[in-house]
């Protein structure tokens, strides 16, 4: 059995026990989360209920495993013969955690 998940403007497809990555949820370890937006999820009979955009009712439960930072990515911006040079860094805060129950 599994479910397609939306969180964070992403999209994941998530079944029980997976160990996920997330944008920044709000929670500390060992917190319980629910999923409520999801976009299909499939029996394991193979039968797949795809929603409009959602489906009704349905709803997958995690655990917070941590909350982190991911590496640190560097923006460079340059335009040719004109002296133009900016440096940047990001480092996105994710949330790692472990898929539990999925109801559908």
């Amino acid at each position: 059995m599994y479910a397609i998940i939306l969180t964070g403007g992403k999209q994941y497809k998530v079944a029980k026990g997976d160990v996920i990555e997330v944008e920044k949820l709000a929670g500390e370890a060992g917190a319980e989360v629910t999923f409520d937006q999801v976009l299909a999820v499939a029996g394991d009979d193979g039968k797949l209920n795809v929603g409009t955009p959602r489906v009704e009712g349905a709803s997958v439960s995690a655990k917070v495993l941590d909350q982190f930072r991911a590496k640190k990515i560097v923006v460079f911006k340059m335009k040719r013969r004109k002296g133009y040079r900016r440096t940047h860094g990001h480092r996105q805060s994710l949330t790692r955690v472990e898929i539990g129950e999925i109801k559908g």
